[in-house]
């Protein structure tokens, strides 16, 4: 039984009518390309956001979570988008916008919310809350939603409603996951393609604990930034780019706007690579294309720092070309991802924990992951 049905009856003292899941997300390689129309391989993990919910006879809105036990949410189904005081909440006040703001009329309903994604590392527990949502409400009010829609819907309420302009790829993965796979994506069609990833290797993510704010501003400022070199080279987004037209107005553009456009170029050739490499269990090249992403990261789109790039470079130390590894997620801190044999994971764990204090003052957080399921949605009424 979801931990969500329990907290459901404790505090709605009924049984839910039906629940739904979805899972956080690592992005393996693809950063930052998802807003430019470009391809990401991201995987979903097994951690997960449920929600469990019943219908009301009104129209009220009423949530509560397990991580904020002394919170509640209550909101009108048919108010326009207001922000709540309490920040978890917002994002449901968001799906709810967004779903209206789309014909789909949301009636009164209570929601309880249970989460094990780790929340501010860089594994998309935002995606995974809305997500969740949106399976719930789908389910409860007989939508009929697509998953494809589902996932432009999770964006819109992001976009529109809580002010930060993601792209599509976190809400996709968390909603088309396959277990055992990462998803090679098209962001522009939507169009995803499953990538198994070799049994015998493990997912293994490092969490600088740096703190890390997703940094609204300076998100925003780099995709402005790919946003004016398109218009610099009179295309609709970067996937339309080559080198060549890039460099061909480069007088045009600033060095950031410049630097912005070439790592998001190379990251899509990069994403293509890796894929083709993980069909082929080549783990060293593999290693090689999420070093040059890392690097890329670092010296173009500048959203690294020292706490992600130590960690990269105590696993390339102890490992070498036996792990990949990079920074992943909306940088500024965050985590580190990191495929590797499942037999090197503990001599990989042991090297950050003898080293990673030493060198920065911060104790990293680890987790041993493997690739989980999407959108999953259980009605029993």
């Amino acid at each position: 039984m979801p931990m969500s049905v329990t907290l459901f009856k404790q505090h709605f003292g009924v049984s839910p009518q039906g629940t739904a899941s979805a899972p956080g997300r690592v992005n393996l390689i693809g950063e930052f390309t998802d807003y430019n129309d470009g391809w990401v391989l991201p995987c979903a993990l097994q951690f997960r956001c449920h929600v469990a919910w019943r219908r009301r006879e009104d129209n009220t809105i009423t949530a509560v979570s397990r991580e904020y036990p002394d919170q509640i949410d209550n909101f009108q189904a048919c108010d326009d988008y207001q922000p709540s005081n309490l920040p978890w909440a917002n994002y449901i006040r968001a799906i709810v916008a967004a779903l209206q703001s789309e014909g789909y009329v949301t009636k009164g309903i209570d929601l309880a919310l249970w989460s094990d994604v780790p929340q501010g590392r860089g594994l998309s527990s935002s995606a995974a809350l809305e997500i969740a949502l949106l399976g719930a409400l789908n389910s409860a009010f007989d939508w009929n939603i697509d998953g494809a829609k589902i996932a432009k819907l999770g964006q819109l309420s992001e976009n529109a409603y809580i002010g930060c302009q993601c792209g599509i790829m976190d809400q996709l993965i968390s909603t088309k996951a396959q277990p055992g796979a990462a998803l090679l994506l098209d962001c522009q069609s939507l169009e995803a393609s499953s990538v198994t990833i070799p049994g015998q290797w493990s997912i293994v993510i490092l969490d600088s604990n740096y703190p890390r704010k997703l940094v609204d501003s300076e998100y925003n400022a780099r995709r402005a930034d790919c946003e004016a070199a398109c218009v610099a080279m009179a295309i609709p987004s970067l996937r339309a780019a080559n080198t060549e037209q890039l460099a061909a107005c480069r007088d045009k553009l600033t060095t950031q706007q410049y630097l912005r456009a070439a790592h998001v170029l190379g990251e899509n050739q990069r994403v293509k690579t890796t894929a083709a490499a993980l069909q082929q269990a080549d783990l060293a090249a593999v290693a090689e294309q999420l070093a040059q992403g890392h690097n890329s990261l670092a010296n173009r789109y500048e959203v690294t720092v020292p706490a992600t790039d130590t960690l990269v470079a105590i696993a390339k130390a102890e490992l070498g070309n036996r792990v990949a590894a990079r920074q992943t997620g909306g940088g500024f801190g965050g985590a580190v991802v990191c495929l590797c044999h499942r037999d090197d994971v503990p001599q990989l764990l042991s090297a950050v924990e003898r080293n990673y204090t030493q060198k920065t003052g911060l104790k990293a957080t680890t987790f041993v992951c493997e690739a989980g399921a999407g959108l999953e949605v259980n009605n029993n009424g």
